[in-house]
């Protein structure tokens, strides 16, 4: 950067002499270079917009895990549940008459 500098200095008598044809230099070679360096790094730019696609896929599929977490069946038994087995399909409800006598308490019956 020191250089520019003391490079306008020594040549402030020319650049001042013809302004114009000094900022017609200028931006054409500024705007070539900012196009050579776009087409150059072209590549690298759609690499990283992908990865960022990408991640925000990620993003938005662990934000859905999340508000939806996977529901398990209890292990804590239920009083008076009834329970099917698949494997005999066969089985009956018995009638109550058919049951053993029930105990109430610490009474036998």
């Amino acid at each position: 950067m020191h250089d520019l500098i003391a490079f306008l200095k020594a040549n402030s008598t020319l650049v001042l002499a013809n302004p114009a044809v000094f900022a017609t230099f200028a931006v054409l070679f500024g705007g070539g270079g900012f196009l050579v360096g776009r087409y150059l790094l072209t590549e690298r730019i759609a690499n990283l917009e992908s990865r960022i696609a990408r991640r925000d896929e990620e993003i938005a599929d662990l934000k859905g895990e999340q508000k939806a977490p996977k529901r398990e069946l209890s292990m804590v038994p239920l009083i008076g549940a009834t329970a099917i087995y698949p494997s005999e399909p066969e089985r009956l409800p018995v009638p109550a008459a058919e049951l053993p006598a029930q105990r109430k308490g610490n009474q036998r019956v």
